[in-house]
């Protein structure tokens, strides 16, 4: 774990401040993953050990994985270097003109297809949740999920599968009306643009 920290400061994706998740909730800390994973010997480094942990889990029976799948934009990357260093084909889903998570592309699942969610960071796990669904809906099962960073806190309701995790980090994050930045005044930002929220 301590490598994967080495590794976010390196390529200065930890930032502090005062961010909006893609979960609607407030945080003092973000995890631009991008930054990470533009670099691909990074991105090899940073997943290596919990690719490693996967391939044991399935040699000894614990968990069965044909597939891996992210969910655009953020796990794309990550499903494609973790299927590369598993052995396994990597696809992804996106949203569709309604804004729904769908599997598009010609990607063609059955019931046989156990997949592994792959994400870059997890707050609440909403976005994997709805990555799931669209992949039930297209016939296949869930295996499992791993990220690079999971900052899920421990009062969050606990995901229905197993999780891997490269780092896990317990980052502070409050609902919009609840949060302790907003309280003091200090501008919101959306992480992936230089947009500046406000208080709210």
């Amino acid at each position: 774990m301590s490598k994967v920290i080495e590794l976010l400061k390196e390529t200065e994706a930890l930032l502090e401040g005062h961010f909006l998740y893609s979960s609607g909730r407030h945080g003092n800390s973000y995890f631009q993953c991008a930054r990470l994973m533009q670099y691909p010997e990074k991105a090899e480094a940073a997943l290596a050990e919990i690719a490693e942990t996967i391939k044991n889990d399935v040699k000894s029976g614990k968990i069965k994985i044909t597939a891996v799948a992210g969910p655009a934009l953020g796990g794309i990357i990550v499903a494609y270097e973790l299927g590369r260093q598993l052995g396994l084909p990597a696809i992804f889903t996106e949203r569709d003109d309604s804004g729904k998570m769908c599997v598009k592309r010609g990607f063609s699942l059955t019931p046989e297809d156990f997949i592994l969610i792959s994400e870059d960071v997890i707050t609440t796990g909403k976005s994997s949740l709805e990555c799931a669904r669209a992949l039930e809906e297209a016939g296949a099962k869930i295996a499992g999920l791993v990220c690079v960073v999971d900052r899920r806190l421990d009062t969050e309701q606990p995901l229905p599968w197993p999780v891997y995790s490269a780092l896990k980090v317990q980052a502070e994050n409050w609902a919009p009306e609840e949060c302790e930045l907003c309280k003091q005044g200090i501008p919101l930002v959306k992480p992936g643009s230089r947009l500046r929220l406000g208080s709210v």
